[in-house]
């Protein structure tokens, strides 16, 4: 029996009964495809893909547009996941009336379901404009990519009393200011268990331990397709690059050696019709 579309009450249900929630980031139709088929609750459709798919060094060059192109792949290849669009740099900084609009963008334009901000407190006004639009607001804290980038590094969040205060702070304010859910990303674990038990809203872990209401991988990485680097948090289940190219080296050899293609992969035509269409094409000419 197919599954009906996960909505934001599964979401806050699931932890109420303590269920985890599923997550994983992907960027196309057919990873998309895959991830509603296994029955994932969550696809988020992640500025990573900048990196991940787009080469660039970080997260920092991803537009709109980039991020508006791959939502639109995915959301046409789910049925039942719950999407989230990931607000890209500078598309909610300027103002609190661009980040309404931008978000907008995710749900009119793209098939989004919700999206996530990161930051903490700095965006409360902002995450408050966007839900009061009807749009649903993932919060994300701890380790921020867009900022980490420029400011701080990819490091370990909540270390010490003021930076776990901080983050506590900024959970609860993200909570009050209407948030469905927040991702804690580089979190100690302790730390992401007393966030995840303060909040009545659900917590993503992304190496922040198992105590998260739910956790969150790349799908790239699950699956072994992104070579660059591998996060501490991420587990490999497959190692699809390397068979990708055992098979793209195998089709390549055999194209050079005349090994491909065979009878079975091309089109072929009688003698009769080929004699036909000879003799046609000479009394054409």
């Amino acid at each position: 029996m197919a599954r009906s579309k996960v909505t934001v009450a599964d979401l806050r249900a699931k932890k109420e009964r303590g269920e985890k929630l599923t997550r994983v980031t992907a960027y196309d139709y057919p990873t998309a495809l895959l991830a509603d088929r296994v029955g994932f609750d969550m696809i988020l459709v992640g500025d990573s893909l900048g990196m991940v798919v787009l080469g660039y060094e970080n997260t920092l060059p991803v537009t709109m547009e980039e991020m508006l192109h791959h939502a639109k792949a995915v959301s046409r290849g789910t049925k039942a996941c719950f999407l989230l669009g990931d607000m890209p740099f500078m598309s909610y900084q300027a103002s609190v009336e661009e980040a309404v609009r931008n978000a907008g963008r995710f749900l009119k334009e793209a098939g989004m379901d919700g999206v996530k901000i990161e930051g903490g407190q700095e965006v409360v006004p902002v995450v408050e404009a966007v839900v009061r639009a009807g749009i649903p607001v993932s919060g994300h804290i701890g380790l921020t990519p867009q900022s980490a980038v420029k400011v701080s590094g990819f490091k370990v969040r909540g270390k010490d009393v003021q930076a776990a205060r901080k983050l506590v702070e900024d959970a609860k304010a993200l909570e009050a200011a209407g948030c469905f859910l927040i991702t804690l990303e580089a979190v100690p674990d302790r730390l992401a268990k007393l966030i995840t038990e303060q909040l009545s809203i659900p917590t993503m872990g992304v190496g922040a331990g198992p105590w998260c209401d739910g956790q969150s991988l790349n799908l790239y990485d699950v699956v072994g397709l992104f070579e660059r680097f591998t996060p501490k948090f991420a587990k490999r289940y497959a190692n699809l690059a390397v068979e990708m190219e055992k098979a793209l080296t195998q089709y390549k050899t055999e194209v050079e050696s005349g090994a491909f293609p065979t009878r079975e992969n091309f089109f072929i035509m009688s003698d009769e019709a080929h004699a036909g269409l000879i003799a046609a094409l000479r009394e054409g000419a």
